[in-house]
Protein backbone atom coordinates (compact mmCIF):
# COMPACT_ATOMS: atom_id res chain seq x y z
CA UNK A 1 0.00 0.00 0.00
CA UNK A 2 1.32 3.44 -0.94
CA UNK A 3 1.66 5.74 2.04
CA UNK A 4 0.44 9.31 1.90
CA UNK A 5 3.17 11.80 1.05
CA UNK A 6 4.41 13.79 4.03
CA UNK A 7 4.32 17.56 3.92
CA UNK A 8 7.38 19.76 4.17
CA UNK A 9 6.58 21.50 7.48
CA UNK A 10 8.63 24.70 7.60
CA UNK A 11 11.26 23.90 4.97
CA UNK A 12 12.12 26.94 2.86
CA UNK A 13 14.31 27.87 -0.09
CA UNK A 14 16.31 31.07 -0.20
CA UNK A 15 19.32 32.92 -1.63
CA UNK A 16 18.69 32.51 -5.39
CA UNK A 17 21.98 32.86 -7.27
CA UNK A 18 22.85 33.07 -10.97
CA UNK A 19 26.41 33.31 -12.24
CA UNK A 20 25.95 35.30 -15.47
CA UNK A 21 26.22 33.09 -18.52
CA UNK A 22 28.92 33.13 -21.20
CA UNK A 23 28.54 31.68 -24.67
CA UNK A 24 31.93 29.94 -24.39
CA UNK A 25 34.36 29.67 -21.50
CA UNK A 26 37.93 28.47 -21.03
CA UNK A 27 37.13 27.77 -17.37
CA UNK A 28 35.96 24.41 -16.08
CA UNK A 29 32.70 23.47 -14.37
CA UNK A 30 34.54 23.57 -11.02
CA UNK A 31 35.07 27.32 -11.44
CA UNK A 32 31.44 28.03 -12.31
CA UNK A 33 30.07 25.97 -9.43
CA UNK A 34 32.65 27.47 -7.07
CA UNK A 35 31.55 30.96 -8.05
CA UNK A 36 27.95 30.01 -7.30
CA UNK A 37 28.85 28.59 -3.89
CA UNK A 38 30.90 31.67 -3.06
CA UNK A 39 28.01 33.92 -4.01
CA UNK A 40 25.60 31.87 -1.89
CA UNK A 41 27.88 32.38 1.12
CA UNK A 42 28.28 36.09 0.44
CA UNK A 43 24.64 36.85 -0.28
CA UNK A 44 23.21 34.80 2.58
CA UNK A 45 25.69 35.73 5.28
CA UNK A 46 25.88 32.04 6.21
CA UNK A 47 29.46 30.90 6.67
CA UNK A 48 30.76 28.18 4.39
CA UNK A 49 31.49 25.99 7.42
CA UNK A 50 27.80 26.22 8.38
CA UNK A 51 26.75 24.65 5.06
CA UNK A 52 26.62 20.98 6.02
CA UNK A 53 24.79 19.66 2.96
CA UNK A 54 25.77 19.89 -0.69
CA UNK A 55 23.80 18.85 -3.79
CA UNK A 56 25.51 19.16 -7.19
CA UNK A 57 24.48 18.67 -10.80
CA UNK A 58 26.82 18.97 -13.78
CA UNK A 59 27.59 17.32 -17.12
CA UNK A 60 31.16 18.61 -17.41
CA UNK A 61 32.48 18.01 -13.90
CA UNK A 62 34.12 14.69 -14.81
CA UNK A 63 36.25 13.03 -13.62
CA UNK A 64 34.95 14.53 -10.36
CA UNK A 65 31.53 14.15 -8.82
CA UNK A 66 30.19 15.97 -5.75
CA UNK A 67 32.71 14.35 -3.42
CA UNK A 68 35.77 15.42 -5.41
CA UNK A 69 34.31 18.88 -5.86
CA UNK A 70 33.86 19.16 -2.09
CA UNK A 71 37.62 18.92 -1.65
CA UNK A 72 38.25 21.50 -4.35
CA UNK A 73 35.87 23.93 -2.65
CA UNK A 74 36.93 23.20 0.93
CA UNK A 75 33.54 21.95 2.09
CA UNK A 76 33.02 19.56 4.99
CA UNK A 77 29.48 18.15 4.90
CA UNK A 78 27.45 15.47 6.62
CA UNK A 79 25.05 15.10 3.68
CA UNK A 80 26.06 14.94 0.01
CA UNK A 81 24.30 14.18 -3.26
CA UNK A 82 25.16 14.19 -6.95
CA UNK A 83 22.10 14.53 -9.21
CA UNK A 84 23.06 13.92 -12.86
CA UNK A 85 19.52 14.46 -14.13
CA UNK A 86 20.00 17.52 -16.31
CA UNK A 87 16.70 19.31 -16.77
CA UNK A 88 15.17 17.72 -13.68
CA UNK A 89 18.09 18.37 -11.34
CA UNK A 90 16.50 21.45 -9.75
CA UNK A 91 13.30 19.75 -8.62
CA UNK A 92 15.02 16.50 -7.63
CA UNK A 93 17.80 18.35 -5.81
CA UNK A 94 15.23 20.41 -3.94
CA UNK A 95 13.33 17.27 -2.94
CA UNK A 96 16.44 15.52 -1.64
CA UNK A 97 17.69 18.59 0.21
CA UNK A 98 14.31 19.37 1.76
CA UNK A 99 13.96 15.87 3.17
CA UNK A 100 17.54 15.95 4.46
CA UNK A 101 16.87 19.16 6.38
CA UNK A 102 13.46 17.95 7.53
CA UNK A 103 14.96 14.74 8.95
CA UNK A 104 17.86 16.50 10.63
CA UNK A 105 20.54 15.02 8.38
CA UNK A 106 21.59 18.56 7.47
CA UNK A 107 20.84 22.08 8.63
CA UNK A 108 21.73 24.10 5.53
CA UNK A 109 22.03 22.54 2.06
CA UNK A 110 23.56 24.33 -0.91
CA UNK A 111 22.04 23.14 -4.20
CA UNK A 112 24.18 24.14 -7.18
CA UNK A 113 24.19 23.23 -10.87
CA UNK A 114 26.78 24.45 -13.32
CA UNK A 115 28.64 23.63 -16.50
CA UNK A 116 31.26 25.05 -18.76
CA UNK A 117 31.01 25.26 -22.53
CA UNK A 118 34.18 24.93 -24.54
CA UNK A 119 34.08 25.20 -28.32
CA UNK A 120 33.69 21.43 -28.69
CA UNK A 121 31.76 20.65 -25.49
CA UNK A 122 28.35 20.20 -27.07
CA UNK A 123 29.53 17.77 -29.74
CA UNK A 124 31.42 15.71 -27.20
CA UNK A 125 28.47 15.75 -24.83
CA UNK A 126 25.97 14.55 -27.41
CA UNK A 127 28.32 11.84 -28.65
CA UNK A 128 28.55 10.35 -25.15
CA UNK A 129 25.29 11.45 -23.54
CA UNK A 130 24.02 7.92 -22.97
CA UNK A 131 24.53 4.34 -24.12
CA UNK A 132 21.60 4.79 -26.51
CA UNK A 133 23.14 7.96 -27.93
CA UNK A 134 26.62 6.51 -28.24
CA UNK A 135 25.71 3.15 -29.75
CA UNK A 136 22.46 3.67 -31.64
CA UNK A 137 21.95 7.32 -32.57
CA UNK A 138 25.23 9.18 -32.93
CA UNK A 139 26.93 6.69 -35.32
CA UNK A 140 24.17 7.16 -37.92
CA UNK A 141 24.20 10.95 -37.78
CA UNK A 142 21.27 11.42 -35.40
CA UNK A 143 23.31 12.68 -32.47
CA UNK A 144 21.96 15.39 -30.25
CA UNK A 145 18.55 16.57 -29.14
CA UNK A 146 17.54 18.39 -32.34
CA UNK A 147 16.69 15.15 -34.13
CA UNK A 148 14.95 13.68 -31.08
CA UNK A 149 12.73 16.70 -30.56
CA UNK A 150 12.01 16.96 -34.28
CA UNK A 151 10.59 13.45 -33.97
CA UNK A 152 8.43 14.40 -30.97
CA UNK A 153 7.37 17.73 -32.48
CA UNK A 154 6.34 16.18 -35.78
CA UNK A 155 4.20 13.60 -33.99
CA UNK A 156 2.53 16.23 -31.81
CA UNK A 157 1.75 18.43 -34.79
CA UNK A 158 0.22 15.58 -36.79
CA UNK A 159 -1.88 14.21 -33.93
CA UNK A 160 -2.92 17.35 -32.06
CA UNK A 161 -2.90 20.00 -34.77
CA UNK A 162 -0.23 22.33 -33.44
CA UNK A 163 1.02 24.87 -35.98
CA UNK A 164 4.48 26.43 -36.30
CA UNK A 165 3.00 29.74 -35.19
CA UNK A 166 1.94 28.15 -31.89
CA UNK A 167 5.52 27.19 -31.10
CA UNK A 168 6.61 30.58 -32.35
CA UNK A 169 4.28 32.41 -30.00
CA UNK A 170 5.94 30.76 -27.00
CA UNK A 171 9.40 31.67 -28.30
CA UNK A 172 8.36 35.29 -28.91
CA UNK A 173 6.80 35.58 -25.44
CA UNK A 174 9.89 34.14 -23.79
CA UNK A 175 12.09 36.58 -25.69
CA UNK A 176 9.92 39.46 -24.45
CA UNK A 177 10.42 38.22 -20.90
CA UNK A 178 14.17 37.83 -21.45
CA UNK A 179 14.61 41.43 -22.56
CA UNK A 180 13.99 42.41 -18.93
CA UNK A 181 16.55 39.90 -17.63
CA UNK A 182 20.09 41.34 -17.51
CA UNK A 183 21.97 38.03 -17.82
CA UNK A 184 19.94 36.69 -20.78
CA UNK A 185 22.24 36.03 -23.73
CA UNK A 186 19.59 37.03 -26.29
CA UNK A 187 19.24 40.81 -26.27
CA UNK A 188 17.12 41.51 -29.36
CA UNK A 189 13.34 41.30 -29.67
CA UNK A 190 11.98 38.39 -31.68
CA UNK A 191 8.92 38.67 -33.90
CA UNK A 192 6.70 35.85 -35.06
CA UNK A 193 7.65 36.70 -38.64
CA UNK A 194 11.33 36.29 -37.80
CA UNK A 195 10.63 33.00 -36.07
CA UNK A 196 8.71 31.59 -39.04
CA UNK A 197 11.36 32.77 -41.50
CA UNK A 198 14.25 31.22 -39.57
CA UNK A 199 16.01 28.27 -41.17
CA UNK A 200 15.08 24.66 -40.56
CA UNK A 201 17.49 22.78 -38.34
CA UNK A 202 15.80 19.36 -38.20
CA UNK A 203 12.37 19.55 -39.81
CA UNK A 204 10.04 20.74 -38.23
CA UNK A 205 12.49 22.25 -35.70
CA UNK A 206 13.50 25.80 -36.62
CA UNK A 207 16.47 27.82 -35.44
CA UNK A 208 14.60 29.60 -32.65
CA UNK A 209 13.17 26.32 -31.35
CA UNK A 210 16.67 25.32 -30.23
CA UNK A 211 18.40 26.31 -27.02
CA UNK A 212 21.87 27.78 -27.26
CA UNK A 213 24.53 25.96 -25.20
CA UNK A 214 26.57 28.19 -22.92
CA UNK A 215 28.43 28.21 -19.60
CA UNK A 216 26.98 29.29 -16.27
CA UNK A 217 25.68 28.24 -12.87
CA UNK A 218 22.56 28.50 -10.71
CA UNK A 219 22.08 27.83 -7.01
CA UNK A 220 19.97 28.21 -3.89
CA UNK A 221 19.94 27.23 -0.20
CA UNK A 222 17.51 24.94 1.61
CA UNK A 223 16.96 25.29 5.36
CA UNK A 224 14.32 25.58 8.05
CA UNK A 225 12.28 28.75 8.25
CA UNK A 226 13.71 29.82 11.60
CA UNK A 227 17.26 29.62 10.25
CA UNK A 228 16.34 31.85 7.31
CA UNK A 229 14.66 34.32 9.64
CA UNK A 230 17.66 34.35 12.00
CA UNK A 231 19.80 35.48 9.09
CA UNK A 232 17.24 37.96 7.77
CA UNK A 233 16.80 36.05 4.53
CA UNK A 234 13.81 36.32 2.24
CA UNK A 235 12.43 32.87 1.50
CA UNK A 236 9.71 30.88 -0.21
CA UNK A 237 8.00 27.85 1.29
CA UNK A 238 8.04 24.36 -0.19
CA UNK A 239 4.43 23.16 -0.48
CA UNK A 240 4.67 20.06 -2.66
CA UNK A 241 6.98 18.18 -5.01
CA UNK A 242 6.86 15.15 -7.32
CA UNK A 243 9.28 13.20 -9.50
CA UNK A 244 8.88 10.27 -11.89
CA UNK A 245 11.38 8.37 -14.03
CA UNK A 246 10.89 6.33 -17.22
CA UNK A 247 7.12 6.85 -17.22
CA UNK A 248 4.91 5.39 -19.98
CA UNK A 249 7.73 3.23 -21.30
CA UNK A 250 5.30 1.42 -23.62
CA UNK A 251 4.31 4.56 -25.56
CA UNK A 252 5.74 4.33 -29.10
CA UNK A 253 6.64 8.03 -28.99
CA UNK A 254 6.51 10.54 -26.17
CA UNK A 255 3.30 12.53 -26.20
CA UNK A 256 2.94 12.71 -22.40
CA UNK A 257 5.26 12.75 -19.40
CA UNK A 258 5.37 11.44 -15.87
CA UNK A 259 3.77 14.59 -14.48
CA UNK A 260 0.30 13.29 -15.29
CA UNK A 261 0.79 10.27 -13.02
CA UNK A 262 1.48 12.39 -9.94
CA UNK A 263 -0.19 15.74 -10.51
CA UNK A 264 -3.21 14.99 -8.31
CA UNK A 265 -0.88 14.27 -5.41
CA UNK A 266 1.11 17.42 -6.21
CA UNK A 267 -1.92 19.69 -5.99
CA UNK A 268 -3.40 17.71 -3.11
CA UNK A 269 -0.25 18.01 -1.03
CA UNK A 270 -0.09 21.75 -1.71
CA UNK A 271 -3.83 22.22 -1.11
CA UNK A 272 -4.27 24.17 -4.35
CA UNK A 273 -5.54 23.70 -7.90
CA UNK A 274 -4.00 24.64 -11.25
CA UNK A 275 -6.24 27.71 -11.31
CA UNK A 276 -4.54 28.99 -8.14
CA UNK A 277 -1.05 29.07 -9.65
CA UNK A 278 0.19 32.58 -10.45
CA UNK A 279 3.03 31.63 -12.80
CA UNK A 280 4.73 28.55 -14.23
CA UNK A 281 8.35 27.82 -15.08
CA UNK A 282 8.59 24.98 -17.58
CA UNK A 283 11.72 23.20 -18.73
CA UNK A 284 11.97 24.56 -22.25
CA UNK A 285 14.75 23.01 -24.25
CA UNK A 286 12.24 22.94 -27.16
CA UNK A 287 8.75 24.49 -27.41
CA UNK A 288 6.84 21.21 -27.81
CA UNK A 289 7.83 20.11 -24.32
CA UNK A 290 6.21 23.26 -22.94
CA UNK A 291 2.93 22.07 -24.40
CA UNK A 292 3.27 18.65 -22.78
CA UNK A 293 3.85 20.31 -19.42
CA UNK A 294 0.83 22.61 -19.81
CA UNK A 295 -1.33 19.56 -20.49
CA UNK A 296 0.11 17.02 -18.11
CA UNK A 297 0.06 19.44 -15.17
CA UNK A 298 -3.61 20.17 -15.69
CA UNK A 299 -3.65 23.67 -17.15
CA UNK A 300 -5.48 22.30 -20.17
CA UNK A 301 -6.55 18.88 -21.45
CA UNK A 302 -4.40 16.60 -23.61
CA UNK A 303 -4.22 18.00 -27.11
CA UNK A 304 -5.54 21.42 -26.08
CA UNK A 305 -2.19 23.15 -25.54
CA UNK A 306 -2.18 24.79 -29.00
CA UNK A 307 -5.52 26.47 -28.25
CA UNK A 308 -4.30 27.31 -24.73
CA UNK A 309 -1.22 29.03 -26.16
CA UNK A 310 -3.35 31.00 -28.62
CA UNK A 311 -5.64 32.16 -25.80
CA UNK A 312 -2.90 33.54 -23.49
CA UNK A 313 -0.15 36.14 -23.74
CA UNK A 314 2.37 33.96 -21.81
CA UNK A 315 4.34 37.06 -20.79
CA UNK A 316 5.28 37.97 -17.22
CA UNK A 317 2.75 40.82 -17.12
CA UNK A 318 -0.04 39.14 -19.08
CA UNK A 319 -2.22 36.04 -18.91
CA UNK A 320 -0.59 32.78 -17.82
CA UNK A 321 2.94 34.06 -17.15
CA UNK A 322 5.51 31.37 -17.87
CA UNK A 323 9.30 31.24 -18.06
CA UNK A 324 9.38 34.75 -16.70
CA UNK A 325 13.16 35.14 -17.00
CA UNK A 326 13.01 34.15 -20.68
CA UNK A 327 13.73 30.50 -20.06
CA UNK A 328 16.52 28.58 -21.72
CA UNK A 329 15.29 29.52 -25.20
CA UNK A 330 16.24 33.15 -24.61
CA UNK A 331 18.56 33.12 -21.58
CA UNK A 332 20.67 30.18 -22.77
CA UNK A 333 21.21 26.59 -21.67
CA UNK A 334 24.15 26.38 -19.29
CA UNK A 335 24.19 22.59 -19.23
CA UNK A 336 22.75 21.18 -16.03
CA UNK A 337 22.21 24.72 -14.74
CA UNK A 338 19.27 24.83 -17.14
CA UNK A 339 17.56 22.41 -14.78
CA UNK A 340 17.75 25.00 -12.00
CA UNK A 341 17.00 28.13 -14.04
CA UNK A 342 13.24 27.98 -13.50
CA UNK A 343 13.51 27.15 -9.80
CA UNK A 344 15.89 30.02 -9.10
CA UNK A 345 13.56 32.37 -11.01
CA UNK A 346 10.59 31.07 -9.00
CA UNK A 347 12.35 31.88 -5.73
CA UNK A 348 13.10 35.37 -7.02
CA UNK A 349 9.50 35.99 -8.08
CA UNK A 350 8.11 34.86 -4.71
CA UNK A 351 10.61 36.81 -2.61
CA UNK A 352 10.53 40.09 -4.50
CA UNK A 353 14.12 39.70 -5.73
CA UNK A 354 13.40 39.59 -9.45
CA UNK A 355 16.16 40.61 -11.84
CA UNK A 356 13.73 41.12 -14.70
CA UNK A 357 9.99 41.45 -15.14
CA UNK A 358 7.92 40.87 -12.01
CA UNK A 359 4.66 38.91 -12.04
CA UNK A 360 2.05 41.09 -10.31
CA UNK A 361 0.94 39.83 -6.87
CA UNK A 362 2.66 36.48 -7.24
CA UNK A 363 1.96 34.14 -4.32
CA UNK A 364 2.18 30.65 -5.83
CA UNK A 365 4.65 29.38 -8.42
CA UNK A 366 4.96 26.01 -10.11
CA UNK A 367 8.30 24.88 -11.52
CA UNK A 368 8.76 21.82 -13.75
CA UNK A 369 11.67 19.57 -14.53
CA UNK A 370 12.30 17.44 -17.61
CA UNK A 371 15.55 15.72 -18.34
CA UNK A 372 17.68 13.01 -19.89
CA UNK A 373 16.26 12.55 -23.37
CA UNK A 374 17.39 9.51 -25.31
CA UNK A 375 16.34 8.82 -28.89
CA UNK A 376 12.60 9.05 -28.46
CA UNK A 377 11.76 10.37 -25.00
CA UNK A 378 12.82 12.25 -21.88
CA UNK A 379 13.22 9.91 -18.95
CA UNK A 380 12.92 12.18 -15.91
CA UNK A 381 10.08 14.50 -14.91
CA UNK A 382 9.34 16.49 -11.79
CA UNK A 383 7.49 19.50 -10.44
CA UNK A 384 7.37 21.64 -7.31
CA UNK A 385 4.93 24.18 -5.95
CA UNK A 386 6.42 27.01 -3.92
CA UNK A 387 4.63 29.74 -1.97
CA UNK A 388 5.58 33.22 -0.87
CA UNK A 389 6.33 33.62 2.83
Amino acid sequence: MTRKRQGYDDIVVTAPVTIPYARFSIRGAHWWIGRALGTLVKDSGIAKDAIDGFCVSSFTLAPDTAIGLSEHLGLTTRWLDFVPLGGNCGVVGLRRAARAVQSGDANVVACVAGDTNHVDSFRQGTANFSRFARDAAYPIGAGGPNASFAYLTDYYMRVYGAEPADFGKMCVAQRENALKTPHALFKKPLTLEEYLASRMISDPIRLFDCVMPCAGAEGFLVMRREVAEEHGLKYSRVLATIERHNAFKGDPVQFRGGWVLDRDELYGQAGVTPADIDFVQTYDDYPVINMLQFEDLGFCAKGEAPAFVRANTLTYNGSFPFNTSGGQLSVGQAGAAGGMLGLVETIRQLTGQTLGGKVPNARLGLVCGFGMINYDRGLSTGAAILAAA
